[in-house]
């Protein structure tokens, strides 16, 4: 982190140069007010200046980009990693030839970086920040498999008039489940058991 300490007449020009020697604006940079500054004997005899310490903020976002980077280079996978801003949501989209690597068995190794680069992210953010990890457009195929699941799910369970227990699924999943089916007439769902073994349940009504 860079950081600098600068002396002034006032408190309020020590920052502004400290400001100036970081390159950054007021928002940008911490400030720590060492030594206001004193007037000495008849004021101006043993004038002490006022001394700031001033360091840049950290960047959530490229705290969390570097650290996505570096393990997935301890991983041994070559990757290119892309940014992209949605509303109150940043993505970041990994493309590479081993990029099943990083997804794992269903989505749970991503889901398991997703989970460390947000904790990164928002350990010295101010506010928070919501990242998606997304590889190759594994989320979008990933939901589309969901909804078809959902409805073929459904139909069983009006078809055979029994319950159908779906394989545990992180709450993301589970919502996908619960979204598709809510219109579907003739069926229900609920969640059934404790993380990580919460499962969906459908139910013919």
């Amino acid at each position: 982190m860079k950081k600098v300490t600068v002396s002034g007449k006032t408190v309020d020009e020590a920052i502004e140069q400290a400001i100036e020697k970081l390159g950054v604006t007021r928002e940008q940079a911490d400030i720590r007010i060492v030594e206001e500054a004193q007037k000495g004997f008849l004021g101006i005899i043993g004038v002490k200046p006022a001394v700031v310490e001033a360091a840049v903020k950290p960047d959530p976002l490229k705290e969390a980009l570097t650290f996505l980077r570096e393990t997935i280079d301890k991983m041994g996978v070559t990757v290119s990693i892309s940014q992209e801003a949605k509303k109150d949501v940043v993505y970041f989209n990994i493309e590479g030839e081993e990029i099943g690597v990083l997804i794992g068995k269903r989505g749970q190794t991503l889901d398991s970086l997703q989970y460390l680069v947000n904790l990164v992210a928002n350990k010295n953010s101010e506010h928070y920040v919501r990242i998606i990890l997304d590889a190759e457009g594994y989320r979008e195929r990933r939901k589309e498999s969901l909804e078809k699941l959902a409805l073929r799910l459904g139909d069983k369970a009006v078809r055979t008039g029994q319950e159908v227990k779906l394989e545990p699924m992180n709450a993301h999943e589970r919502k996908i489940i619960h979204t598709t089916l809510q219109n579907v007439k003739g069926v229900a769902t609920y969640s059934d058991g404790k993380e990580p073994n919460r499962r969906i349940v459908v139910t013919p009504k």
